[in-house]
This record gives C-alpha cells, structure tokens and sequence, in this order.
C-alpha cells in the first residue's frame, strides 16, 4: 500500500538535521500530518581481525543515557564517498586504519521516521596507527571476539540498530 506525500515543509533544520511535517494520504484516502527526520548519510565499518575479532568502541550515548559497543561509524562529508567516509571514522574513531574495504550492508535503521542511509563496509585487517583522533568518541577500543557477539546482544551491551546489523550479518555471512 502506497502512502502519497501531498506536501513536505520544514519545521527545523542544521548541519545535523532537516525534520519536516510532511501531508500525507493514505490508500484509503485518509490524510494525516507525519515527522520525517532527513540526514546526511552514515558510512562505518566492521573491522576483523586473524583471531575473528571485531574492533570496537565502548562508548556512552547520553540521549538514552546507556553505554554499548558500537562499530565505529559517522557521517559521510559533501563530496566524500561513503567508503572513504568509513575509513576516515574507524581511523579517527579508533586510531586503527582498516585494510581494503568491501561493502556489507546498507541499512536504513529508521526508515518509519527517518531517511537516515548507513553504508556499512568490511576490512579484514588493520594497522595500528596510535590513539583514536576523536578521543571523545569512545571510553575504550578493543578487539571484542565475535563469539562473544550473542551474549553482549542479550545483556544489551549491544543495542545500535546499525552494529546490530552489521554484527548480526556478519555472522551469518561469515
């Protein structure tokens, strides 16, 4: 069922965000008002290791007030293509460069509310450069085995859509 977009207007907008009222009908013919949230795209990568480990930051996330790992992921800059954008994030992120990447997955986490495109990539190797660029980005950086992966998930030291996804693919995949 095809919903219509009669109308989209802005409610607010920065660097981060656009998020509009949209008019919308519905196929049968009922019309309502819905939030959309428009944002830049997102490009990040999982990175394993020979010991079939994944890097990882441990970080807090004070919107939901929790911490989690998380693979390291950001926005993808105007003119900059979402495999460079995911070498620049792990690289400032972790403060190891990913070996050749090659596409995982994409996703749109969101997509009830939100366009937000995450082009999630795949190295399997690294060179430690020294410490993470954006030091506040994450409390700790490690190589977190991926058996370890499920049991992180149910005691929710795992909760972001995107690494969810990334991880959960990754291990069906192999």
């Amino acid at each position: 069922m095809l919903w219509k977009v009669r109308s989209e207007k802005p409610l607010y907008t920065d660097e981060w965000l656009n998020i509009r009222l949209a008019e919308v009908e519905l196929p049968d013919g009922t019309n309502l008002s819905h939030r959309i949230i428009r944002t830049p795209a997102g490009a990040g990568a999982t990175v394993v290791n020979d010991e079939n480990s994944v890097l990882m930051i441990w970080r807090h996330r004070f919107i939901t007030d929790s911490w989690g790992w998380e693979i390291p992921i950001g926005r993808v800059e105007a003119g900059e293509s979402p495999i460079d954008a995911a070498a620049r994030e792990v690289e400032e992120e972790t403060g190891w460069r990913p070996g050749p990447l090659r596409k995982l997955l994409y996703t749109q986490p969101t997509n009830g509310i939100s366009d937000a495109a995450h082009h999630i990539f795949r190295a399997d190797t690294a060179t430690h450069l020294g410490p993470p660029s954006e030091k506040w980005e994450a409390d700790r950086v490690e190589w977190v085995p991926l058996a370890d992966i499920p049991s992180l998930i149910a005691s929710r030291s795992i909760v972001s859509g995107t690494t969810l996804a990334a991880l959960l693919y990754l291990m069906v995949a192999g």
